[in-house]
């Protein structure tokens, strides 16, 4: 843990587009406690190739975000690509409501744009720990994977499933598919979380229709009854079988924890409590699933792993934030 130098510090503060829509004014009052506290270069980019391109040209100035938490995880996504995530301390300034900044709440960081500048200039980088996928993706603070399938706002660019993961027919086990159409239990959604997919937005025939018709049919025909708001995936932490197809899911959450280990939770249909792990890797695999990491939906896929870093990035945090855990 180290302070930055005053008399160097310089500073690519790049301002995303949606943050100066939503709240200009704690943009600006952002930007000037940092222009008054260090050479500043700022970046106003309308799109994520200009973010790219300032990122290269950045020299020795260290990035900071003034945005929400997609922006935030878009600059470090471009230096985890670059391979300078680990050497290159990032800040924030959380600009946007509460939900979309919520990420970087968690981590510590100050919401208010007074605080949370200061904090870019006089605070303390700390290493953290993150999750990268077999993708190139990077989560910072965690990911969950939903029972009964998911909604359209998590799919693909152009709504299909990633042909990268397999053929369909092949990849999707008989009678395994998800089934919407009903509620996950209470309880399973997650602390403070409302769930992300809308089953009472899907009409009835198409629900009685997954419930009753062919695939369903085969399902039972072949020992796997679909179980509402359940999906079967098989889930494994460094390689060993935590759960398979043949136990309905309501719930999957990974989240990196210390010790360059990730803290796995799987919600399971027959049981009341989670299946507990921490493990370096998880890999889960299964029919097409969406999920949502760092509040940010993607899918759907048929596998994805997801690897813990110890120490893959550094966030600069205030003070206090670290005398607080130290004491």
């Amino acid at each position: 843990m180290s302070a930055p130098d005053p008399g160097e510090q310089a500073l690519l503060v790049v301002i995303d587009p949606v943050a100066r829509r939503v709240d200009g004014e704690s943009v600006r009052i952002a930007r000037d406690v940092l222009r008054g506290g260090a050479a500043t270069k700022i970046c106003l980019p309308e799109g994520p190739e200009e973010v790219e391109r300032a990122l290269a040209r950045r020299g020795r100035r260290r990035p900071v975000v003034i945005g929400d938490d997609r922006a935030l995880l878009h600059v470090v996504t471009v230096l985890h690509r670059r391979r300078e995530l680990a050497d290159v301390p990032v800040s924030v300034v959380p600009v946007g409501p509460l939900p979309a900044v919520s990420v970087a709440r968690g981590l510590g960081v100050p919401l208010g744009p007074v605080a949370a500048a200061r904090a870019v200039l006089d605070g303390l980088e700390r290493p953290l720990d993150l999750l990268v996928d077999d993708s190139g993706g990077v989560v910072l603070g965690g990911l969950w994977i939903p029972g009964g399938g998911g909604s359209e706002e998590a799919a693909g660019p152009n709504g299909s499933v990633d042909a990268s993961e397999g053929d369909s027919e092949e990849a999707d086990p008989v009678g395994a598919g998800p089934v919407p159409g009903c509620a996950v239990a209470e309880g399973v959604g997650g602390e403070g979380h409302q769930p992300w997919w809308s089953p009472a937005a899907r009409t009835a025939r198409s629900a009685l229709t997954l419930l009753t018709g062919p695939t369903a049919a085969a399902g039972r025909a072949a020992g796997a009854v679909p179980v509402p708001g359940c999906t079967r995936l098989r889930v494994e932490a460094d390689g060993e079988l935590v759960t398979d197809l043949d136990r309905p899911v309501t719930r999957i959450s990974v989240t990196a924890a210390d010790g360059g280990l990730a803290e796995l939770a799987v919600h399971t249909h027959d049981a009341a409590h989670p299946l507990r792990s921490r493990a370096r890797r998880v890999t889960v695999s299964g029919p097409a699933f969406r999920y949502r990491a760092d509040n940010v939906p993607a899918g759907p896929v048929r596998r994805r792993t997801w690897t813990a870093t110890t120490g893959g990035w550094r966030l600069t945090l205030p003070r206090e934030a670290r005398d607080a855990r130290d004491a």
